[in-house]
């Protein structure tokens, strides 16, 4: 039932990668960390080539400020040209990526006063804040933005169609086939 392939960790530059395509033709270069195969189909476990990054807008005042995470496109376009020159500061290089914004070059060492975690309020589950690393902050029209990356991995699980391409899951066949990946990556532990 199950088959799998595993890279060796410490050489990324051996294991094999894909490319994911959103729906507006960008492109995401992915290392396969995992792969296996339930019932004839393959289902693969992919970790981005190059690093995750969100973008925030600070709002509200003093003790009151919140961070809100940039997701529209619009707003995205107007402040990528700033982002991108600030991260080239720091010898890194802003993509405007399928799925997530990235960033390529070697990241900063992490520093605990660059930490900042984000409480993820979801009605429906009970999710573990996020560990983000500051990158970069700057303005635009008065607007104070700031750059993260997840200190954990932004993994993403696709199924391989019959054209060899990968095909992202929905949530809701991630539900279905979860149980059987961590029963598989658990074995894979111990």
């Amino acid at each position: 039932m199950f088959s799998s392939q595993f890279p060796d960790d410490n050489d990324r530059s051996n294991a094999g990668s894909i490319t994911l395509t959103d729906d507006k033709g960008r492109s995401l270069d992915c290392y396969i960390e995992h792969s296996l195969s339930v019932d004839g189909q393959e289902y693969v476990l992919l970790l981005p080539v190059d690093s995750p990054v969100e973008i925030f807008a600070w709002q509200g005042e003093n003790e009151e400020e919140e961070a809100v995470l940039v997701e529209d496109d619009y707003t995205l376009e107007k402040i990528f040209a700033t982002a991108q020159a600030v991260l080239s500061e720091q010898n890194l290089m802003l993509k405007n990526t399928a799925y997530a914004l990235t960033v390529a070059g070697e990241l900063p060492p992490v520093e605990d006063s660059e930490l900042f975690t984000l409480e993820i309020e979801d009605d429906e589950a009970d999710l573990e804040p996020e560990q983000l690393q500051l990158l970069a902050s700057f303005y635009d029209e008065e607007q104070e933005y700031a750059i993260y990356t997840p200190l954990d991995p932004l993994l993403f699980f696709a199924r391989i169609s019959n054209t060899g391409e990968p095909e992202l899951l929905s949530p809701e066949e991630f539900r279905k086939v979860q149980p059987l990946l961590e029963e598989h990556l658990f074995n894979e532990v111990e």
